[in-house]
């Protein structure tokens, strides 16, 4: 029913090939868009997503005091906690 079909990747230009097998699989999934990228492309770009720095904030645990970093903006109405005391609880 499928047959691969060619496609240039838009990141680097390369041609690769979606086999019958993953148009297959995309049409299992509901998938109604071709790959763009291939699969080199689709692995540099997921590792650097993944490696995306988030914005910490200093803050001072409401257990043991210790100062701490958080990836959230600490408020004066809620509790903090270190890694280890929010573990612990």
């Amino acid at each position: 029913m499928y047959e691969d079909k060619t496609l240039v990747c838009k990141d680097c230009g390369q041609e690769f090939t979606f086999t019958a097998g993953e148009q297959e699989f995309y049409a299992e999934k509901g998938f109604t868009n071709e790959p763009q990228r291939c699969k080199a492309c689709r692995d540099a770009r997921k590792a650097t997503n993944g490696a995306k720095t988030r914005q910490m904030y200093d803050a001072v645990c409401a257990s043991c005091g210790q100062t701490c970093q958080v990836p959230f903006q600490p408020r004066d109405d809620r509790p903090v906690y270190c890694s280890e005391c929010f573990k612990n609880r």
